[in-house]
Protein backbone atom coordinates (compact mmCIF):
# COMPACT_ATOMS: atom_id res chain seq x y z
CA UNK A 1 0.00 0.00 0.00
CA UNK A 2 1.06 3.58 -0.66
CA UNK A 3 1.62 5.90 2.27
CA UNK A 4 -1.00 8.58 2.64
CA UNK A 5 0.45 12.10 2.13
CA UNK A 6 0.39 13.08 5.82
CA UNK A 7 2.70 10.13 6.59
CA UNK A 8 5.27 11.48 4.13
CA UNK A 9 5.87 14.65 6.20
CA UNK A 10 9.07 14.31 8.24
CA UNK A 11 7.60 14.38 11.74
CA UNK A 12 11.10 14.64 13.28
CA UNK A 13 11.31 18.18 11.83
CA UNK A 14 7.71 19.25 12.44
CA UNK A 15 7.16 22.23 14.74
CA UNK A 16 3.98 23.61 16.31
CA UNK A 17 2.05 25.74 13.87
CA UNK A 18 -0.70 25.66 11.28
CA UNK A 19 -0.21 23.88 7.97
CA UNK A 20 -2.27 23.06 4.91
CA UNK A 21 -2.39 19.28 4.98
CA UNK A 22 -4.39 18.81 1.78
CA UNK A 23 -6.84 20.52 -0.57
CA UNK A 24 -9.65 18.54 -2.17
CA UNK A 25 -12.28 19.35 -4.75
CA UNK A 26 -15.71 18.26 -3.55
CA UNK A 27 -18.26 18.76 -6.31
CA UNK A 28 -16.57 21.96 -7.46
CA UNK A 29 -15.92 23.35 -3.98
CA UNK A 30 -12.41 23.52 -2.54
CA UNK A 31 -12.16 21.88 0.87
CA UNK A 32 -8.96 22.39 2.85
CA UNK A 33 -7.66 20.25 5.70
CA UNK A 34 -5.49 22.17 8.16
CA UNK A 35 -2.95 20.54 10.46
CA UNK A 36 -3.30 22.47 13.74
CA UNK A 37 -0.07 21.18 15.28
CA UNK A 38 0.25 21.90 18.98
CA UNK A 39 3.33 19.81 19.83
CA UNK A 40 6.66 18.72 18.32
CA UNK A 41 5.93 15.07 17.49
CA UNK A 42 8.09 12.45 19.19
CA UNK A 43 9.91 15.12 21.21
CA UNK A 44 7.31 16.72 23.49
CA UNK A 45 4.74 14.71 25.38
CA UNK A 46 1.45 14.66 23.51
CA UNK A 47 -1.59 16.54 24.78
CA UNK A 48 -3.23 14.61 27.60
CA UNK A 49 -6.29 12.72 26.37
CA UNK A 50 -8.66 14.36 28.87
CA UNK A 51 -7.37 17.84 28.04
CA UNK A 52 -7.57 17.17 24.30
CA UNK A 53 -11.17 15.98 24.57
CA UNK A 54 -12.05 19.21 26.37
CA UNK A 55 -10.19 21.28 23.76
CA UNK A 56 -12.17 19.45 21.07
CA UNK A 57 -15.51 20.34 22.70
CA UNK A 58 -14.64 23.97 23.44
CA UNK A 59 -12.97 24.82 20.13
CA UNK A 60 -15.72 23.10 18.13
CA UNK A 61 -18.32 25.06 20.09
CA UNK A 62 -16.42 28.31 19.56
CA UNK A 63 -15.91 27.78 15.81
CA UNK A 64 -19.49 26.67 15.20
CA UNK A 65 -20.71 29.87 16.87
CA UNK A 66 -18.27 32.25 15.15
CA UNK A 67 -20.09 34.40 12.57
CA UNK A 68 -17.37 34.03 9.92
CA UNK A 69 -16.41 30.40 10.44
CA UNK A 70 -19.63 28.63 11.39
CA UNK A 71 -20.59 28.19 7.72
CA UNK A 72 -17.03 27.32 6.61
CA UNK A 73 -16.30 24.66 9.25
CA UNK A 74 -16.80 21.09 8.12
CA UNK A 75 -14.85 19.30 10.87
CA UNK A 76 -12.76 19.95 13.97
CA UNK A 77 -11.16 17.11 15.92
CA UNK A 78 -7.98 15.68 17.44
CA UNK A 79 -5.28 13.74 15.65
CA UNK A 80 -4.86 10.17 16.79
CA UNK A 81 -1.29 10.96 17.92
CA UNK A 82 -2.65 13.75 20.18
CA UNK A 83 -0.07 16.28 18.95
CA UNK A 84 -2.71 18.50 17.39
CA UNK A 85 -6.05 18.68 15.63
CA UNK A 86 -7.45 18.70 12.13
CA UNK A 87 -9.70 21.46 10.94
CA UNK A 88 -11.50 21.04 7.63
CA UNK A 89 -12.90 24.20 6.02
CA UNK A 90 -14.76 25.10 2.87
CA UNK A 91 -12.49 27.26 0.76
CA UNK A 92 -8.79 27.83 1.05
CA UNK A 93 -7.81 30.54 3.52
CA UNK A 94 -4.06 30.70 4.15
CA UNK A 95 -2.58 29.20 7.31
CA UNK A 96 -1.84 32.77 8.42
CA UNK A 97 -5.54 33.65 8.10
CA UNK A 98 -6.58 30.48 9.93
CA UNK A 99 -4.08 31.33 12.66
CA UNK A 100 -6.15 34.38 13.63
CA UNK A 101 -9.32 32.37 14.36
CA UNK A 102 -7.35 29.60 16.05
CA UNK A 103 -5.74 32.13 18.40
CA UNK A 104 -9.21 33.46 19.27
CA UNK A 105 -10.58 29.94 19.79
CA UNK A 106 -7.66 28.86 21.98
CA UNK A 107 -7.84 32.11 23.98
CA UNK A 108 -11.49 31.21 24.55
CA UNK A 109 -10.39 27.81 25.88
CA UNK A 110 -7.60 29.32 28.02
CA UNK A 111 -10.07 31.66 29.73
CA UNK A 112 -13.07 29.35 29.87
CA UNK A 113 -14.96 28.94 33.13
CA UNK A 114 -18.06 26.88 33.72
CA UNK A 115 -19.57 23.67 32.45
CA UNK A 116 -17.93 22.24 29.34
CA UNK A 117 -20.51 22.17 26.52
CA UNK A 118 -21.72 18.75 25.44
CA UNK A 119 -20.62 16.79 28.49
CA UNK A 120 -23.88 15.20 29.62
CA UNK A 121 -24.16 11.44 29.05
CA UNK A 122 -26.81 12.11 26.39
CA UNK A 123 -24.47 14.50 24.52
CA UNK A 124 -21.08 12.77 24.53
CA UNK A 125 -19.86 9.23 23.99
CA UNK A 126 -17.34 9.49 26.84
CA UNK A 127 -18.66 12.36 28.93
CA UNK A 128 -16.34 11.71 31.90
CA UNK A 129 -13.19 12.03 29.75
CA UNK A 130 -12.59 15.76 30.31
CA UNK A 131 -10.19 18.01 32.18
CA UNK A 132 -10.70 21.77 31.88
CA UNK A 133 -7.51 22.61 33.80
CA UNK A 134 -5.35 20.66 31.35
CA UNK A 135 -7.23 22.10 28.37
CA UNK A 136 -6.67 25.65 29.60
CA UNK A 137 -2.97 24.96 30.22
CA UNK A 138 -2.41 23.52 26.72
CA UNK A 139 -4.48 26.26 25.06
CA UNK A 140 -2.48 29.00 26.75
CA UNK A 141 0.82 27.39 25.67
CA UNK A 142 -0.36 27.06 22.08
CA UNK A 143 -1.53 30.69 21.91
CA UNK A 144 1.93 31.80 23.08
CA UNK A 145 3.55 29.74 20.30
CA UNK A 146 1.20 31.07 17.62
CA UNK A 147 1.76 34.66 18.73
CA UNK A 148 5.57 34.41 18.87
CA UNK A 149 6.94 31.69 16.59
CA UNK A 150 4.39 29.81 14.48
CA UNK A 151 5.29 27.69 11.47
CA UNK A 152 3.13 27.76 8.34
CA UNK A 153 5.03 25.53 5.90
CA UNK A 154 5.80 21.86 6.34
CA UNK A 155 9.53 21.19 6.76
CA UNK A 156 11.43 20.12 3.66
CA UNK A 157 12.45 16.46 3.53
Amino acid sequence: MNLIPSFTIDHTKLKPGIYISRVDDVNGTEVTTYDIRMKCPNIEPCVDLLGMHTIEHLVATYLRNDEEYKEKLIYWGPMGCLTGCYMILKGRPSPEEVCKIIIKAFEFVAGYEGKIPGTAPEECGNYLLHNLTLAKYEAKKYVEILKTNPCFEYPKA
